[in-house]
């Protein structure tokens, strides 16, 4: 049913992720798949089960772009129509994408929600079938197809660990991954990850069904859902083993390290298991699998996102040192910064900052460091010379 639209992708060994759980980790590479989406599955297996009136009448579907991506390359291939509705401020790599695979994009709505009631109105209207993100049987089956691979390449897996927004990919995985594994007679661990920014599941479990919550700003747009699914939930619910959540923080730390230990482009939905195992979630009992489910970035957002993780990892440090303005003191802190081993990115001299007398000026120093404890050892040597520094943002 997915032949010809989506692919199977590889599932690569993590020596260093290995090392830091201390147990094997392997990577589920979706960012490599056909429109750099886990979506296509479920967006191909969806229509792929249309009847031909339903073919002719077209597809809709809402979404800020991966599922846009995914409903957009599927129809193409099958030879169906397709509109999407994509918010305002969906990322641009991602609308030009969409177009590119010939849909008709509609931008309208301030978020995907509004795109939704804005499709399914289209949908009533036109008779257009709609094709939600993840809140179908079929969708699900789709996504499953992921866990069969899984299983195939990592046959004694015993962790599966998944990002979660609606829920239809860890729904799909867990449903095929645990049925191989049952009728191997052994278990399998499905850990769900959500941002705690956006984590609805974790209230809707607790509440013994699906709840709303407000969603907040995270980077991982990608599981930025506001509400588990119905058809998705009860799947979680009995089959994930486990759902923990990840900060911004950890997120931006997992972009980053994707980028420098494995060369990927990961975008922070996708990156979601790795800051779970970067966090020490991840229970380090056997073979690991980290579902890598997208690599669709805006250069943009990936360059703040390495900015932040270079602070969060300790490699990357602005000091605010007040000074007495007078010759040679830029000189001298040039000199314990160099002593201490951290390397200048940038300067700034003002005389301009709240607070300083007309005796003082504050010099702003942004540094390279190699991690917290080179941070500390910088400061401590700025301290000893007589120095009161600050870390901005601290």
């Amino acid at each position: 049913m997915l032949a010809g639209v989506a692919q199977r992708t590889p599932v690569d060994h993590a020596s260093s992720f290995s090392e830091m759980l201390g147990a094997p980790v392997h990577l589920k590479l979706e960012n490599l798949q056909r429109t750099g989406s886990f979506k296509v599955r479920g967006a191909a297996y969806r229509m792929s089960r249309l009847t031909a009136d339903e073919r002719a009448r077209g597809v809709v579907a809402a979404s800020a772009g991966n599922h846009a991506q995914g409903v957009a390359l599927a129809a193409q291939q099958l030879g169906i129509e397709a509109t999407i509705f994509m918010p305002l401020g969906a990322p641009v790599p991602k609308l030009l994408a969409t177009k590119g695979y010939g849909a008709t994009v509609v931008t309208e709505g301030a978020t995907v929600e509004e795109c939704l009631a804005q499709a399914a109105a289209h949908a009533d209207r036109t008779g257009a079938v709609m094709i939600h993100p993840f809140d179908h049987p079929d969708v699900i089956a789709g996504q499953g197809t992921i866990g069969l691979e899984i299983l195939e390449a990592v046959p004694d897996a015993q962790t599966i660990v998944v990002p979660i927004g609606g829920g239809g990919l860890v729904a799909g995985v867990a449903v095929a991954a645990k049925a191989v594994a049952e009728r191997q007679g052994r278990s399998i661990r499905i850990l769900g990850v959500q941002a705690a920014a956006t984590a609805a599941f974790p209230p809707s479990i607790a509440a013994g069904h699906p709840v709303t919550i407000d969603r907040a700003g995270t980077i991982a747009d990608g599981i930025a859902v506001a509400r588990p699914g119905e058809h998705t939930f009860p799947l979680v619910r009995d089959l994930v083993d486990e759902i923990v959540t990840v900060d911004e923080d950890h997120l931006a730390r997992a972009v980053l390290t994707m980028l420098e230990r494995t060369k990927l482009v990961v975008e922070p939905a996708g990156a979601a298991p790795i800051a779970a195992l970067l966090a020490g979630l991840v229970p380090a009992d056997g073979p690991a699998v980290a579902l890598v489910s997208g690599g669709n970035i805006d250069p943009l957002l990936l360059q703040r996102i390495i900015a932040q993780g270079l602070v969060v990892s300790g490699r990357y440090m602005t000091i605010r040192i007040p000074l007495p303005d007078r010759p040679g003191q830029l000189a001298r802190v040039s000199e314990l910064l160099a002593a201490a081993g951290a390397n200048v990115v940038e300067v700034l001299h003002t005389r301009h900052d709240l607070g300083l007398t007309l005796n003082d000026v504050v010099l702003q120093v942004s540094v390279e460091t190699r991690g917290p404890n080179h941070q500390r050892d910088v400061l401590e040597a700025l301290g000893r010379a007589g120095y009161a520094p600050e870390v901005a943002g601290d």
